[in-house]
């Protein structure tokens, strides 16, 4: 089995089929990055670049991880020093980029779609690492991963999802791919960051915290992103944990032993206490190495599957 597309952009060209692919390869992965010995050839010879236009530590430094695990060389562009900053195109620098041998592209961008356009100019694979709002699909896989191998099939679950979703392209990511399979994905948020039309990508509006998370075997918090607010949208941080955050009281209606999860980073405090930060049901640093064994999964199957 095999990928369709020589890239991944979103969640929403995967296939139920293919998003179970890249997870059971990611198990394979996973041994690797846990073992003593993080090192294999898989990718020995190919080049992987990180075109990152916005901030990020996770998803950058685990895509870096992920291509040296697998023999690959990684390459990262800083790009407040490339010649962006002299004003060049986005798809210029691809190309330029495309013709020194790069086979993989792994690029985060402010504006949505950034790397649909990119890909269409470029040979190499593009991985879509967050476009503006629009998606963030390695997060969801990572994110499923974590789910899957805590709880088992995810088919049936119901997994709560709280906070900033007008902003959120881990959301949007996730509720495409756990609606595709088969999950219960349920939102809330302040009505000024929900996003219009999210119901109708498969997910349950709620009306409050308690409703969110009754019965739910995953709570996942998301980040307040105030870098992609343009005006108020709640009056403070203190007012926002106060009837917004997630604390022991507002989800002791949730599944005994159910999963506390967040993309990170934390604004601790305001969307979590650290009391579920650090709690005992909390995989939040599981996802972050959950991130790099995905991701090396997905390099694999863009790149190295025609070798082994």
């Amino acid at each position: 089995m095999k990928l369709r597309s020589k890239d991944l952009l979103g969640i929403s060209d995967l296939t139920p089929e293919e998003i179970r692919l890249i997870l059971d390869t990611a198990v394979d992965m996973k041994k690797i990055v846990t073992s003593g010995m993080k090192k294999s050839s898989y990718l020995q010879g190919r080049t992987v670049m990180t075109l990152f236009y916005e901030n990020s530590t996770r998803t950058r430094v685990s895509f870096e991880l992920a291509s040296k695990y697998l023999g690959a060389q990684a390459v990262n562009v800083a790009v407040a020093s490339s010649s962006v900053a002299k004003g060049e195109t986005l798809i210029d620098t691809g190309r330029t980029l495309d013709v020194m041998g790069t086979d993989i592209l792994v690029i985060r961008h402010g504006n949505s779609g950034a790397p649909h356009h990119l890909a269409k100019n470029v040979k190499a694979s593009v991985i879509n690492a967050g476009d503006g709002m629009h998606e963030h699909p390695t997060q969801a896989l990572l994110d499923l991963f974590t789910m899957r191998e805590a709880l088992g099939d995810v088919k049936g679950m119901k997994v709560a999802i709280l906070g900033d979703v007008l902003h959120s392209r881990v959301a949007r990511s996730n509720i495409l791919c756990l609606a595709k399979m088969g999950a219960e994905p349920c939102i809330y948020g302040p009505s000024t960051l929900m996003a219009p039309g999210i119901g109708l990508m498969g997910a349950n509006v709620c009306g409050s915290i308690e409703e969110t998370v009754s019965g739910a075997d995953v709570v996942m918090s998301l980040r307040v992103q105030l870098e992609r607010q343009k005006k108020a949208l709640f009056p403070s941080a203190a007012e926002y944990a106060r009837y917004f955050g997630l604390n022991p009281g507002n989800v002791s209606g949730a599944k005994p032993g159910a999963l506390w999860m967040h993309p990170g980073p934390v604004n601790r405090g305001v969307e979590m206490p650290t009391s579920l930060v650090d709690g005992p049901q909390s995989v939040i640093d599981t996802q972050v190495t959950n991130g790099v064994a995905i991701r090396m999964a997905i390099l694999y199957l863009l790149t190295g599957r025609e070798e082994h």
